[in-house]
């Protein structure tokens, strides 16, 4: 199978998400959303991220250069955040998780597109796993950048067209990659992608998607926690 493809279909998983914006009960679907994305994304920036930022940087570095540099790129994540956080309109913070969302994920998959396209070009088997294990990280994204969109501007259509965006830019990384990158990215750009990645995931989860599932719904909130951590912990331990 042309890795190509791989990532594509990895991509649209994320759209998944856009089924459950016509479902009723606001309250209960945000809460849900956000306890269960803040659970995932904490899970993979712990369990995923960090630990393969620190093994792709520990091939170029020593083990105390390779924390501090990890932190150093972890700490950036946050503090772009932090920045993408200040500087869009605080009026209606649903939104804005909606929108900040969106800008990490983005950020996630083009180098989860260039690491799809490089793994299936090597290994198909190894690429096929990649991709299915993606898909899974893919659909809990599409959720929480869908319905807070969704809620937030009551406009389906630009639910749908922030998700689409986010889940194709990882098409768009590994197309680029194919183009332009397959001789050029390497462990140490990836790692340091990770690093910033886990950073901003972080971020969000505690300062915008916890807080946010608490105004939202008290009830709930610590069992869709869990379930966001339990599944991103199974897809990463099957795969």
């Amino acid at each position: 199978m042309n890795p190509l493809i791989l990532s594509f279909l990895a991509s649209i998983s994320t759209i998944i998400g856009l089924f459950l914006i016509k479902l009723k009960n606001t309250r209960n679907i945000l809460c849900f959303a956000f306890s269960f994305a803040s659970g995932v994304m904490i899970t993979v920036s712990l369990f995923d991220l960090i630990p393969e930022s620190f093994i792709k940087l520990n091939m170029y570095f020593n083990m105390f250069p390779t924390i501090i540099i990890l932190l150093i790129f972890f700490s950036l994540g946050i503090i772009i955040s932090m920045l993408i956080d200040k500087y869009i309109p605080s009026s209606d913070q649903i939104y804005r998780v909606g929108v900040i969302s969106m800008i990490a994920i983005i950020i996630h998959n083009i180098p989860e597109g260039i690491a799809t396209y490089i793994a299936g070009s090597v290994d198909i088997k190894l690429g096929i796993n990649l991709c299915v294990s993606i898909a899974l990280h893919n659909i809990p994204e599409g959720i929480i950048i869908a319905l807070p969109i969704y809620y937030s501007t009551k406009s389906k259509s630009r639910a749908i067209i922030y998700t689409i965006i986010a889940g194709m830019s990882e098409f768009i990384g590994s197309l680029f990659s194919f183009l332009f990158l397959k001789d050029v990215v390497n462990s140490l750009f990836i790692g340091l992608m990770l690093s910033i990645i886990a950073g901003i995931m972080i971020q969000i989860s505690f300062y915008e998607l916890i807080p946010n599932a608490i105004k939202i719904k008290s009830r709930g909130i610590v069992g869709y926690f869990i379930l966001g951590i339990a599944i991103m912990l199974l897809s990463i331990i099957l795969i």
